[in-house]
Parts: C-alpha cells; sequence; structure tokens
C-alpha cells in the first residue's frame, strides 16, 4: 500500500513539474479558448490587450478579437480582413498592454500613443 501511494505521489509531482516547466501560461477571463498561434507568453500574465505598433492593431485576450485602425476609424473582427493576409504577427514586433483591462482600446490608444494630437486622420492629412 506504500508504494501504491508514493507512486501516486510521484506521478503527481513529475506532472507538476513538466507543466511548470513548459513555461508560458496565459491568464484570462476566458481560457476555456486558447490564445492565437501567434501569442507565445514566457511566463505567467494578467493583460487584456496585446498591441502591434507597425500596424496599429490590438488583439483583445478576453474576447479574441482585433481591433485595427481602417481610414480612421477603429474596427473590431475576430480574423483580420485580407489587406493584414501578408503579416506574419508570430514575428512582428509587439506589445503587451500590462496596465489597461477596459474596455475602450481607442480611448487608451488616444492617451498614450497620440498625446498632444487631435485624431489620427489628421495626422494623416499633414
Amino acid at each position: 500500500m506504500k508504494n501504491l501511494f508514493h507512486s501516486k505521489w510521484l506521478v503527481v509531482l513529475a506532472v507538476f513539474f513538466t507543466l511548470s516547466s513548459c513555461g508560458p501560461v496565459l491568464v484570462s477571463s476566458r481560457p476555456n479558448v486558447p490564445p492565437p498561434s501567434w501569442f507565445y507568453p514566457n511566463r505567467v500574465e494578467t493583460m487584456r490587450y496585446v498591441y502591434f505598433p507597425d500596424y496599429q492593431i490590438y488583439y483583445d485576450v478576453t474576447f479574441r478579437n482585433y481591433i485595427y485602425l481602417d481610414n480612421g476609424v477603429w474596427l473590431s473582427a475576430s480574423v483580420l480582413p485580407s489587406r493584414f493576409s501578408t503579416i506574419n504577427l508570430r514575428k512582428s514586433k509587439y506589445v503587451r498592454v500590462r496596465d489597461y483591462y477596459g474596455d475602450n482600446i481607442r480611448e487608451y490608444h488616444r492617451e498614450t500613443y497620440n498625446r498632444g494630437r487631435s485624431n489620427v486622420k489628421n495626422r494623416r492629412d499633414k
């Protein structure tokens, strides 16, 4: 009986150490849906958005959708439109938004990246 108990304990420890050594763990409010293939964090993190500054695209980890700028208007979609089909997000520069969990990422973007500018459309016109 002792050997059976020790064997089970060893299996539990082996599983624990194997899973803990896997590295990436994403904490979200919807854990039953896996993150997209390009998202591979290297430690436990709690965040809602990932931002791709080269393309002005946000990914909402909680709702599993993209928020992107289209002719000065922010749009939301579960799949990016075909104009982004040549982009490899796995190899693209990205920023993990660790300090904002609200629903209005557009406002966050305006306050964070467009300080002192009235809006994106005006910036393009100059």
